[in-house]
């Protein structure tokens, strides 16, 4: 017989995470598009930044039929948080318009993520913006694909960081930490040192 999970964050219910879980307001409205081979991965960080902030909307799916609403929406100036050689700086992206940011964020591995972009053109059709050089994740059970690679979590979290100060963001981190500092636990500490450096 399966445990029971929490329906909110899906956790079991033994570790539920929904205290940890704040609820932010922001400015900027964040569209997270989540591959599907992303929603039953142990940490689900998409679930958690779209749990804790209360502007913005995860969605799970290859195709989009109807983003062009959303992404039209004048409220908003809609833009990809994606690499590319034609990528601005978030502070540039910013500053150069007054309205506020519809920040879409593809919640994949890189080559889920590309995917995602290639079924559906209106997303390639964005202006891209970019996080800071040097930024390093968390997550210190994972060695990262490429330097700077964080989380979605991490990465809504740092943007909105960059869009909304002096306001923090650094709450939405919290049930994260508490998820890695589960699995920790859950190797053990000699293992997970062993394996992961964690002399920190």
């Amino acid at each position: 017989m399966s445990r029971p999970h929490c329906p909110r964050c899906q956790r079991p219910a033994s570790h539920c995470l929904c205290p940890l879980i704040p609820h932010l307001a922001s400015r900027t409205r964040v569209l997270l598009l989540q591959h599907p081979s992303e929603v039953n991965h142990a940490l689900n960080t998409a679930r958690l930044a779209a749990l804790g902030l209360e502007n913005a909307e995860l969605r799970v799916g290859e195709r989009f039929e109807d983003l062009g609403e959303r992404l039209t929406d004048p409220r908003y100036r809609a833009c990809l948080l994606f690499p590319g050689e034609d990528a601005r700086s978030l502070v540039e992206m910013a500053a150069s318009d007054l309205r506020p940011l519809l920040l879409v964020v593809p919640d994949g591995t890189w080559r889920k993520a590309r995917k995602l972009l290639h079924l559906n053109p209106e997303l390639r059709a964005l202006p891209r913006v970019t996080l800071p050089a040097g930024l390093t994740s968390r997550y210190r059970l994972r060695k990262a694909p490429m330097a700077g690679a964080l989380s979605t979590l991490e990465a809504v979290t740092v943007a909105l960081d960059i869009l909304e100060a002096p306001a923090r963001f650094d709450e939405l981190l919290r049930p994260f930490e508490a998820l890695i500092q589960g699995q920790i636990e859950a190797m053990g500490e000699e293992t997970f040192r062993r394996n992961h450096g964690g002399g920190e």
